[in-house]
């Protein structure tokens, strides 16, 4: 009941947000389907491979985004950690020993949090894993839904990058400046648009891909000289680093519930 409560105002708060992406998603696709790019083109020679792919990736690119916009990031709703397996022996591992600091209790939704877990003032939950929490999305990125934000990103950069190609294809030259404008506005209006997007999310994909490669997040890389279980630890170590392959493997590969504790216990008491 409270998932389906949260889900409901996930969807309410992010309304615009998800309309204007929409929107603009669609309304850009229209002019590039609508001009005489490369698209339209291949539709006038019957050459329908193309545009057909084109259509395809742009909507699994919309998919997508409701996909990680709608997901539960990962919310803390009690204090016990359920659906782990092994619960019992990493239930005990759990346990505050003397090499890991004590789980603290959130003060806004006053549950246990678990290590990594944060609490989110927009989306008034505690997450897990906790990244960051997305205005584009409207939605907190984290342990649930962080590799399908990366896949989105991917997939959202292939979109663009091709929006773009397809764009300068239908640039045509004109007689005056002023009729060069008026005949490639809309156009241009999507090229800009297309350019500025592919550079943010060139920048997010990069970022986030060297973090996952590190096993650290974006919190725990921005605030860990505030953070309890980083403060000890040295300038370059990351107790939960085990290496770029294990890492990447993990973050994509591995759909579960991570106790953290164990491996933070692990790593501090057999530093390498």
């Amino acid at each position: 009941m409270k998932r389906v409560k949260m889900g409901q105002n996930m969807f309410r708060t992010g309304f615009v947000v998800r309309a204007a992406h929409t929107l603009l998603t669609w309304l850009i696709t229209l002019i590039l389907f609508l001009h005489n790019t490369d698209l339209r083109r291949c539709e006038e020679r019957g050459e329908l491979l193309l545009p057909v792919l084109f259509f395809l990736l742009v909507v699994l690119s919309v998919l997508l985004y409701f996909a990680v916009s709608l997901m539960d990031p990962g919310f803390v709703l009690t204090d016990t950690v359920k659906g782990v397996q092994g619960s019992n022996e990493e239930m005990e591992s759990m346990i505050p020993q003397p090499s890991t600091p004590r789980l603290r209790r959130c003060g806004y939704c006053l549950l246990q949090q678990p290590m990594r877990a944060k609490h989110c003032q927009t989306c008034k939950h505690c997450v897990r894993r906790f990244d960051h929490h997305c205005p584009w999305i409207e939605n907190c990125v984290g342990e649930r839904n962080h590799r399908w934000f990366i896949v989105y990103l991917l997939v959202q950069l292939l979109a663009l990058l091709w929006a773009l190609h397809i764009a300068l294809s239908g640039i045509s030259p004109s007689a005056t400046w002023e009729l060069w404008f008026r005949v490639n506005g809309f156009l241009l209006a999507a090229l800009c648009f297309a350019g500025v997007f592919s550079v943010v999310v060139v920048v997010l994909l990069g970022c986030h891909l060297y973090l996952v490669s590190i096993n650290c997040t974006t919190w725990e890389f921005m605030s860990r000289h505030r953070i309890s279980y980083l403060k000890t630890c040295g300038a370059e170590e990351n107790p939960f680093d085990r290496g770029v392959f294990c890492n990447l493997w993990d973050f994509f590969c591995i759909c579960r519930t991570v106790v953290w504790e164990q491996m933070y216990h692990r790593s501090t008491a057999n530093p390498v």
